[in-house]
This record gives structure tokens, sequence and C-alpha cells, in this order.
């Protein structure tokens, strides 16, 4: 099963295949429609503005493949940018159309400073699962991961929430629809907790 990260310009990928290649998983890093399209599993990571994300994912004509990819059943993985993309709209330095695969919208946190938050919202917070996802198998219930981002999700069908986490507040860590799967924070990043992630999407 090929599992193929896609090349926006836009994050240290290689660090994501790395991360595959501890759990014995060979991952390509594709930057074409065509390698998209023949992959088995996708995987859009992502740091930095939504904004300029989407511009390049448009310009090099990768909406269509990866939204074909979900459509026909294949397993997708987005990871922070790559699953703030996902959803209709985002609101950072402006209003940007997102790729509209999941509703809802990204917004900047809106945190109280006085109880010490700050934004980014950076470092190691815990995951609460809201119902079983196939992605945190043999995960335990308050596993630490990592996270980087000033903006977060707001889904318009909770349904979809597979975890929150507390940061002056629930957020949506990540989202499980199907074959889609998307996290917030950096599984690659995360260590034990990370790798075995990613090693739980590479066997499904």
């Amino acid at each position: 099963m090929s599992i193929a990260i896609i090349d926006y310009g836009m994050c240290n990928l290689r660090s994501v295949q790395k991360a595959f290649e501890q759990v014995g998983a060979q991952a390509r890093i594709v930057s074409n429609a065509e390698e998209i399209d023949r992959a088995d599993k996708v995987v859009l990571p992502g740091v930095g503005a939504l904004a300029d994300a989407i511009a390049t994912i448009r310009q090099k004509e990768m909406v269509g493949p990866i939204a074909r990819h979900i459509e026909k059943g294949k397993l997708f993985l987005g990871i922070c940018l790559g699953m703030q993309m996902l959803f209709d709209v985002g609101y950072e330095d402006g209003e940007f159309r997102g790729l509209g695969i999941v509703g809802g919208s990204c917004v900047r946190f809106d945190v109280d400073r006085k109880k010490g938050l700050k934004v980014p919202h950076m470092g190691w917070n815990q995951l609460n699962a809201r119902r079983p996802s196939p992605l945190f198998h043999d995960l335990p219930e308050g596993s630490g991961v990592y996270f980087v981002h000033s903006y977060h999700v707001v889904p318009k069908d909770d349904s979809v929430i597979a975890t929150t986490t507390d940061y002056g507040g629930p957020f949506v860590s990540s989202i499980w629809r199907d074959n889609l799967f998307a996290t917030q924070f950096h599984p690659e990043k995360s260590q034990k907790a990370g790798l075995r992630i990613l090693q739980n999407f590479a066997e499904m």
C-alpha cells in the first residue's frame, strides 16, 4: 500500500517521512496531481499561513486530486495546517475559502492571557477522546502530543470530532469521518504516541 506525502512547499516533509520509516512504513513525497491519484493513502501536512497554503495548492492544481482521493474512500490524513485547510473557511489575516471537504471554520484562539495562556498554543498537551477512532488504537486516554498553532477548527457537525484538548477551554484536536482523519497536533513530533498514531494509519 503506497503512502504519499503531499509536497506543496510549506513544511519539512522529511520529518513526517522519517517518522513513517521508524514504524516500518514506506512513504513517498509527491508533488503533482498524477502521483496523488495513484496513491493508496495520502498525507497532507503543513505549517504556516492558511491563505498561502490554499493558494499554493490551488496553483499546483492539487485540489481536485485531494478531493477525488477522499471521495473514492481512500485513506487520508491531514496534519496541523493540513487539517485546517479541509474546512470551508479560515479567518487568518482576513477571510479565506478552504477546500470545503469538511463543513466549518478555522478561527484564532481567544484565550485569557491573565491565566498565562499564550497564542500560539505551543508544546505538549493531552488528548481527550470523544469517540473511539482507529487512528488512536492502543493509545491510552490522556496521551500527550505536540502542538504548534494559533488557530483551531470549529466543525459544523460535532459528529466528526474524534478528540478534544483543553487550552482555556476545549478545542478540536482531531477529526474522523469514514476514511478521512486529521490532527491539529504533529504526530511526527509527538514521540511514542505520535509514532503509534502513524503506525495505526499505515496499518489500516
